[in-house]
């Protein structure tokens, strides 16, 4: 059993805390939701009144916030809780930031005394509420192999990218092909029902065939093609638009820092970009299906 301090209690914090403490865990949590702290305490977390308080005593401290300025502000802000981690202990941030945060946040909590990964994950709140992510983490190997019993309770995959700000590298290149991915897939099966085409046989005819991807096995855009997800649920809950639209733009920011080509992504990124302007920014990323169907219905 180990003893966690985790500070982020969203929708993919909060099942991974629940996991962690499913393990047999010693979890301190801490979120600014009270009703997320109220949700950790029914299954056996330690709800804390601040940060500082739930990383007291921890031998591992996770975060899973939004952006690079909260990770930034927990751990370095003015408030920050990088003095009040106990000397040697393993930070591991889940966020999705910059490569770059990543790389400064891990000099400077080293030269705190602490340790630090980066471990963003992919799999999406299924994944987190099943305990099936996959970690892909960037750091020092020691830290990362010691870190991987504790990732293995909130996961399957625990990858080693690289060093610091490798996971972060690697999680964006992800999440660029899967935003392509998933606007591809709703663009297909829209020229589908266009032509008259059953959604759902089109979508079995493309996974046995040369279509296959990630969104038609486990995560179909079309309502009513698949069971328990977002896009079955009028696109609620899962992986937000504009948190999509966050990581594309770190996808195209790392892109122009390493003069690498990724049109494909921009073009994605401008989709989205669209998609969230007509007011579906809160809507799982696979709304983008209506997308395409606002364009049809324009032509």
């Amino acid at each position: 059993m180990a003893r966690i301090g985790f500070i982020g209690l969203g929708n993919m914090g909060g099942p991974m805390a629940t996991n962690l403490v499913k393990a047999g865990h010693d979890v301190r949590v801490f979120d600014l939701s009270q009703e997320a702290l109220q949700r950790l305490k029914a299954v056996g977390a330690s709800p804390a009144a601040t940060a500082q308080e739930a990383v007291q005593g921890a031998e591992y401290v996770i975060s899973m916030l939004p952006a690079d300025k909260h990770v930034q502000a927990l751990y370095l802000g003015e408030h920050g809780i990088a003095d009040d981690i106990p000397k040697g202990a393993l930070v591991i941030d889940s966020s999705t930031i910059s490569a770059d945060t990543a790389r400064s946040m891990a000099a400077e909590l080293v030269e705190k005394g602490l340790r630090f990964i980066d471990a963003p994950v992919s799999g999406g709140v299924g994944g987190a509420k099943a305990g099936t992510l996959t970690f892909i983490c960037g750091g020092e190997g020691a830290d990362i192999e010691e870190a991987r019993p504790i990732l293995e309770n909130m996961g399957k995959n625990v990858f080693k990218a690289g060093a610091h700000g490798a996971g972060q590298v690697a999680k964006i290149c992800n999440n660029m092909l899967l935003a392509v991915l998933m606007a591809g897939t709703s663009e297909a099966l829209q020229l589908g029902r266009a032509n008259g085409l059953d959604p759902a046989v089109l979508s079995n005819i493309m996974l046995q065939s040369s279509g296959r991807n990630w969104t038609l096995e486990v995560y179909n855009p079309c309502p009513g093609v698949m069971e328990g997800v977002p896009s079955s649920n009028d696109y609620q809950g899962g992986f937000l638009v504009d948190l999509m639209i966050k990581d594309l733009g770190l996808a195209q920011g790392n892109a122009v820092d390493s003069n690498a080509a990724t049109p494909m992504g921009n073009l994605a990124a401008e989709l989205f970009r669209q998609h969230s302007e007509q007011g579906n920014g809160s809507l799982d990323f696979s709304s983008i299906f209506r997308f395409f169907e606002t364009l049809q219905n324009k032509s």
